[in-house]
């Protein structure tokens, strides 16, 4: 397939050899955004971990101070005050066993995030096979099997991304849209590397983070200078 000419424009606007500090990377990957839509920014950041140990698979979640500019729809499976805490709370749907079964029988997915209180997991079990692959399984290391319900709403509509480490070590997460200000997306971007840093097994010597890249939504990668992050 060739190249557009503005993506070969864009190509052109990037020094392939450099590392480039926040600010800098941020505003080169607004300016090369290349979809005709409003792109999703994304971060890569490649780990120097060994996914054969546990102590080095990572997972988590962030709050982006400034969300990630799309609203997710939110499932909540829990019974009797933690139902009604999740409706009050604005949880898209609630239910428990039946919400289960349509999931199951009906292949219904008409939601982005799955909120569970830890006495719904057991029952949930049969359906891993359905939502595992699609990363809709409920985890406690990113907040989603919790008792505290309103909290883990309020978090995921102010805009928490989920990371985990794939198989190389790699950790892939969304920061903002390309129509968002440069400081806000600085900001996001921030908050979501350092959580990582932070995250560093006590296990690991030498380099963590072998390099960082951001891009847009069909633009290029942008790598940036990992020292250019508060410690």
């Amino acid at each position: 397939m060739s190249k557009s000419k503005r993506h070969i424009a864009n190509l052109e606007k990037i020094d392939r050899t450099k590392l480039y500090d926040v600010e800098e990377a941020v505003k080169l990957v607004k300016e090369t955004s290349n979809s005709k839509f409003d792109g999703t920014l994304e971060v890569a950041m490649n780990l120097n971990l060994d996914q054969k140990k546990a102590d080095q698979q990572l997972r988590g979640a962030v709050v982006l101070p400034h969300g990630t500019g799309k609203s997710k729809r939110i499932l909540v499976l829990a019974k009797g005050d933690h139902a009604k805490e999740a409706k009050e709370a604005g949880a898209d749907f609630v239910g428990d066993i039946d919400m289960i079964n349509k999931i199951e029988k009906e292949n219904w997915f008409d939601f982005d995030v799955i909120i569970a209180t830890p006495e719904m997991m057991p029952m949930l079990g049969k359906i891993g096979k359905l939502l595992g692959p699609k990363g809709l399984m409920p985890n406690p290391k990113t907040g989603t099997v919790t008792t505290e319900v309103a909290k883990a709403i309020e978090e995921t509509k102010k805009g928490k991304v989920n990371y985990r480490t794939d198989s190389f070590g790699n950790i892939h997460g969304v920061f903002g849209k390309a129509s968002f200000d440069e400081e806000k997306l600085v900001e996001n971007l921030k908050a979501f590397v350092n959580v990582i840093l932070k995250a560093k097994p006590s296990t690991i010597k030498g380099i963590y983070v072998k390099n960082i890249a951001i891009s847009s939504t069909m633009g290029p990668g942008i790598k940036i200078d990992i020292n250019s992050f508060d410690k």
